[in-house]
């Protein structure tokens, strides 16, 4: 476990040299955090609290809290709204007739704090594949030159080999840009398919549980059914078989009540939020994407808006000259290089590329 916050932890620090965006960040950074954490505390209620509590006649309360914990629970649908105390004992429990009343078995709630922490894992791989694909190309680059103090003999040499990367690789670099625009595919794919597991695995409660707990708000106390305990049930129903004195098969039927599910309905509740706000941003971030890709006007903008202070005339020379890639690698180095360094590689290097046109 410690070595899981010490994971955790290390995903908190600011990267020294950024080499992706605030979208991407949201999916390996804050979405695994939250997941990381929400699996903790699940696990911590789990395997170290009481998970589970069974009352029934005749059996002992270890084993039928064991026995339902293990062959998971149930509900009944069409006892879900009634008055509590007098039509049902709570939403989902009251009495049912065997193979006439729907009977719904909850058996995820075993399994979430896994899940959780197998979607955080789902959630860095593109960030994985990012940072190897990448290579540490953006740091080199840098060559410490995001430190305001640098002597002009240092920074004079490191822009000239800044320079000369530029101009030796000039429209080479389109499949490292490439790979990274893939991997923020990858990043909307993941966020979307992980809503249609997450549906899967509630069996098919999921994609409409945040909009219905809303709903359920707004509803009146006598008609409205509460979603989450119909997806949550914290009280459910047990059923325990045993021999016997005759040897034929008596059925036990308990009571279980669920409390770990509290902690369940709230971390689903604010997992579909943010999902969805995730994916908006995702889908919205794929748009510029492609955007940027096919407008070299917009490429041009934002080269602007990176550097300010550096001429204009020179912007557009370098925007002429460079390929989507030469636009990408040139684009992180502005977020990661101090302003006024930035601006005299922008002149050193449309110089350059001036001078190498005229040759």
């Amino acid at each position: 476990m410690f070595d899981v916050f010490g994971s955790v932890k290390g995903l908190l620090k600011i990267d020294q040299v950024c080499i992706d965006n605030n979208i991407f960040r949201l999916h390996y950074k804050a979405t695994v955090i939250i997941l990381i954490a929400f699996s903790l505390l699940v696990t911590s209620r789990q395997y170290i609290g009481d998970p589970i509590d069974c009352i029934v006649d005749e059996i002992p309360l270890n084993v039928m809290d064991t026995y339902c914990w293990i062959y998971s629970t149930f509900t009944v649908p069409n006892r879900l709204v009634g008055r509590i105390g007098q039509d049902i004992v709570q939403p989902g429990v009251g009495s049912h007739t065997d193979g006439k009343d729907e009977v719904k078995y909850h058996k995820y709630y075993q399994w979430v704090c896994f899940v959780l922490f197998f979607q955080a894992m789902l959630f860095y791989v593109p960030r994985y594949l990012w940072k190897t694909w990448e290579g540490g190309r953006i740091k080199m680059l840098v060559l410490d030159l995001n430190c305001p103090i640098v002597s002009d003999d240092c920074k004079n040499d490191r822009k000239r080999l800044l320079v000369d990367y530029f101009t030796t690789n000039l429209r080479m670099q389109n499949f490292y840009a490439f790979r990274f625009f893939i991997c923020e595919v990858l990043n909307f794919i993941n966020v979307v398919g992980q809503i249609f597991f997450m549906d899967f695995f509630l069996d098919g409660e999921f994609s409409t549980y945040g909009s219905d707990v809303l709903k359920f708000t707004e509803m009146e106390p006598e008609e409205r059914e509460d979603p989450m305990a119909r997806v949550f049930p914290k009280v459910t129903k047990c059923t325990f078989h045993k021999y016997g004195p005759s040897g034929s098969v008596q059925k036990f039927d308990g009571l279980c009540v669920l409390p770990l599910n509290i902690v369940n309905e709230k971390i689903y509740v604010f997992l579909w939020f943010w999902f969805i706000l995730l994916s908006v941003l995702s889908g919205i971030s794929l748009l510029y994407r492609v955007a940027v890709v096919v407008g070299p006007k917009i490429r041009l903008y934002l080269l602007r808006t990176q550097c300010r202070i550096a001429a204009p005339d020179q912007m557009e020379t370098i925007a002429n000259k460079c390929e989507i890639g030469d636009w990408f690698v040139l684009y992180q180095l502005g977020k990661n290089i101090d302003p006024l360094i930035f601006k005299e590689v922008i002149n050193d290097l449309a110089k350059k590329l001036e001078g190498k046109e005229t040759v």
